[in-house]
């Protein structure tokens, strides 16, 4: 799906992905580790492989449940990613056979894993630990003037660009989409009733997807209309504050001022709804807006309902996320034969993919 660009794209054409090392990411995350407990932390690089499957092999490497790894956030298969894991050991025993020696009998060609540090620790890695990815992202064989793609880096750093979910969130030719709307319909994951408990993991996948799918569509059309970053109205929005969960509205429009300035400072951003039960946060025109899209959406109005519904029967709450993404730390450089390096730092659950994108001509 090609999502609208508020900016006029200056990559004509690049060769994204080339090669593993050409989109790095690295967790950033700084814990004081205990050096006790029952639960073995190691930091693993890996190359083509996605975190679920690593999961899978160190619970194998272990001889522990699935259940008993655990790690921050998903990572990129088609990339070069570095991330904790954590292993529940009660014995407090590791095993006896290095764990990257291990895993090499399970690799296909190209794969690699490569153990960078361990910790014991007397807790577990929680989802949503670390709270920031470092990105070095390398694009080869740049077609487009150069100094208009300076222009528009420049623009995205001051500005950043629409939150959008990245394609990998929605699988294949939008396969996740496909298997919610059947898991929706039918109670059914690829024909088969799924496990409440042991295909937690793939049924939050195709939950997620189907939130993202919403909520890309409401922020498309904000997009469109020019005021994805701008209020269409203060006292009827709901706005978050900059690195946190928090969100709040304004009764008083007498704020609109300062809000203005603190949506220009970078303090707080505007929202849009991650569906689910419950009622809007959102007033007024916003609101409106919303419920349209998913409701009155003359392409998608079929698709977008049972997308909705099936997330409130799901149990699912209505939360909000920011509508901007901002890079942190933005730097990049031009290296031999036309590649383009690109550095920075995203919040996680964001996607380096939505920045390149608005790169992209279509």
């Amino acid at each position: 799906t090609i999502l609208p660009n508020p900016y006029s794209p200056t990559i004509i054409s690049t060769d994204f992905k080339a090669q593993a090392d050409d989109f790095i990411v690295q967790e950033q995350m700084v814990i004081d580790f205990s050096e006790d407990g029952e639960h073995l932390w190691l930091h693993l690089q890996k190359t083509h492989l996605n975190t679920a499957y690593v999961a899978k092999l160190l619970s194998k490497w272990a001889e522990v449940a699935t259940h008993d790894v655990s790690y921050s956030g998903l990572k990129d298969r088609h990339a070069l990613t570095s991330q904790w894991f954590s292993v529940r050991l009660p014995k407090k025993i590791a095993p006896e056979k290095d764990f990257t020696d291990f895993a090499k009998n399970w690799l296909n060609a190209g794969e690699k894993i490569t153990l960078l540090d361990q910790h014991w620790h007397n807790k577990k890695l929680q989802r949503g630990t670390h709270k920031v990815n470092h990105f070095t992202i390398t694009l080869r064989n740049v077609v487009g003037d150069t100094s208009a793609i300076d222009s528009q880096l420049e623009q995205i750093k001051a500005n950043g660009v629409p939150n959008y979910f990245g394609e990998q969130r929605f699988g294949r030719d939008d396969n996740n989409i496909n298997t919610a709307l059947e898991f929706f319909a039918t109670g059914r994951i690829d024909g088969r009733k799924p496990h409440p408990k042991f295909n937690r993991d793939k049924i939050s996948l195709y939950l997620s997807a189907a939130r993202s799918e919403l909520f890309n569509a409401v922020l498309a059309k904000r997009v469109e209309l020019g005021v994805w970053n701008t209020p269409l109205h203060v006292t009827e929005e709901v706005f978050n504050l900059a690195g946190t969960n928090s969100i709040f509205t304004v009764d008083n429009q007498n704020e609109s001022t300062e809000i203005l300035q603190r949506l220009s400072n970078h303090d707080i951003h505007l929202t849009a709804p991650m569906w689910g039960a419950g009622e809007l946060a959102s007033r007024g025109e916003v609101a409106e807006l919303e419920n349209s899209v998913i409701n009155h959406n003359d392409q998608y109005q079929d698709k977008y309902q049972q997308l909705a519904t099936g997330l409130v029967t799901q149990g699912l709450k209505q939360q909000r996320r920011a509508t901007r993404l901002l890079p942190q730390n933005m730097a990049w450089r031009w290296l031999e034969n036309a590649d383009l390096e690109l550095q920075f730092d995203l919040a996680s659950g964001s996607f380096a993919t939505s920045i390149i994108a608005m790169l992209m001509k279509s």
